[in-house]
């Protein structure tokens, strides 16, 4: 994990894979009362989800099928 410190206004880049491409800013927006109010800037092929409902859509999901990732090879 990756902890930075921001100021207010301050903003952290996530790049893409050839470290170039943008594919989210988050920007600290405010900071007071016990919270932090971010802002997130994506492009919209790229879904941005709370902690809280990324995890329900993974519980929604049906279990990965074991066999799916299994190859055969000629001759076994």
């Amino acid at each position: 994990m990756l902890v930075l410190s921001r100021k207010s206004s301050e903003t952290v880049v996530v790049g893409g894979a050839d470290g170039l491409d943008r594919l989210l800013t988050v920007t600290v927006l405010e900071i007071g009362a016990g919270k932090v109010k971010l802002g997130f800037e994506a492009p919209g092929s790229v879904p941005v989800h709370r902690g809280e409902v990324w995890e329900r859509i993974l519980a929604a999901r049906p279990p990965p099928d074991p066999a799916a990732g299994l190859t055969s090879v000629a001759g076994d």
